[in-house]
Parts: C-alpha cells; structure tokens; sequence
C-alpha cells in the first residue's frame, strides 16, 4: 500500500514537473512546428510523446533523463528547421512536394493517387474553402503540410459592390453525379433527370464509356462538369516548394 501511494504520487509529479518543461520546449521549437505540422515535425511531435508518455506511466523510469530527452529532441528540431531554411535542398528532402490536383475544373486523377487522397477528401477541403463547383477552380495544390490552396478562375473571384456597383450574383453549387465511374442514381433522380439524360450529355461531350469518367458533377443549371481519368491534354503549372 505504501509503495502504491509513493508510486502515485512520483506519477503526479511527473506530471506536474513534464508538462510545464513540455510546453516550453513546444513554444521553443516555434509556431510552425503546432499550426502546420509538416512530416518531420509531426515525428518529431509523436517522438515527444511517446518520451512523455512513457515516463509518466512508468514510475521505474529515471525522470531526469527524460527531461534531457525532451530538451535535446527539442534542441534538434530547432537545428533541423533552421538548416531547412538556409538550405532548400535539405527541406525538400524532410517534407513532401506539393502536388496539384485539379487543374482547369479538371481532377488530375494520377495525381491523387499518387498521395493517396480520394475525390470526397478534396470535395471536402473544397468546401471548407467555400467553393462548392469544381468548374470555379483555376488550379487547386496539395500543400506539403496536407492542406489544401485554391487559386480561383479569374471571373469566380469575388467582387465588391465598390468594384462593379451592382449586386453580386448568387454561388452555385455542383452534386456530385459520377465517381471514379459510378453512377449515382439518386442524385439524377433528385435533380429531376434520368440515366437517359446524362448518357446524351456524356456522348456530347464526346464520352463514350461511363467507366471512363474520373468524376462529373452537375450544378442547378443542368450543367455537367466531367474530369476523364486520363487527362492527357492538360498543362499542370510547375508548382515548388
């Protein structure tokens, strides 16, 4: 029983003495290690804590050693991030390169594949952005931290009652009505149109095959958006980090 309570209270005051030296030393390794978490610096956070949580779990293990763990993973950080602005090559090495996934309203389907992130997860961030058409999309980036930056189509960009003196015109919204060649039904049917409907504007925008068809959507106009798997004819604007 004492040795339980002795056990305790060593766990509470591990607690007590690690999380103020942790916060320190996250405050220490600066801003962009929390807000934007590119790959080095999420190992570099999960490192932290599994130091932290280790040490506060397991009584046995010596406290002080562990604080010199922290403060060192810390100290590197801070080393690594300042060598990755002084030179480009090491941060391109430690971090991923952007990656351009739509461009011209069109899906870069490769691309997609290659960092693995499916339509609904771009649909998503695109919503997030308050675009809600792909068509609006002049070309959207995958940054190297995960999120996502959309440049605009010239004439989507928002304009000001100053600028033209009128009133800006309502946004639309596009459904999704094809995935990866799946048809979705219900959204047709929601929208008052047919398979027969969708097959006449597919074979008018010189699509044949359904399972050709990467992604398509249809906006309150009746106006279908479609982006092939195969995107041969598209120019992807040499993005760099």
């Amino acid at each position: 029983m004492i040795e339980f309570v002795k056990d305790t209270f060593l766990v509470l005051g591990r607690i007590f003495t690690i999380i103020p030296l942790l916060l320190f030393i996250t405050l220490f390794m600066g801003k962009r290690a929390i807000g934007e978490l590119p790959i080095f610096d999420f190992l570099i956070i999960v490192i932290l804590g599994a130091v932290v949580g280790a040490d506060i779990a397991d009584p046995d293990i010596k406290h002080f050693p562990t604080a010199i763990a922290i403060i060192s993973i810390g100290i590197f950080q801070r080393i690594i991030a300042n060598w990755k602005i002084s030179n480009r090559k090491v941060g391109r090495l430690l971090t991923f390169e952007p990656t351009v996934v739509i461009q011209n309203g069109k899906f870069l389907n490769k691309n997609l594949k290659r960092i693995r992130y499916s339509i609904d997860n771009v649909l998503q961030m695109l919503r997030e952005k308050n675009v809600f058409d792909i068509t609006e999309v002049e070309t959207a980036i995958i940054e190297p931290n995960g999120a996502l930056s959309v440049l605009k189509k010239t004439q989507k960009h928002p304009v000001t009652l100053e600028d033209m003196n009128i009133l800006k015109a309502t946004s639309t919204i596009s459904f999704p009505i094809i995935i990866e060649g799946t048809m979705y039904s219900s959204v047709l049917k929601d929208l008052n149109l047919d398979e027969t409907w969708l097959q006449q504007q597919l074979v008018h925008q010189g699509v044949s095959d359904i399972k050709k068809v990467f992604f398509a959507s249809i906006n309150r106009k009746n106006q279908l958006h479609i982006s092939l798997k195969d995107e041969n004819n598209i120019t992807v604007p040499p993005i760099k980090h």
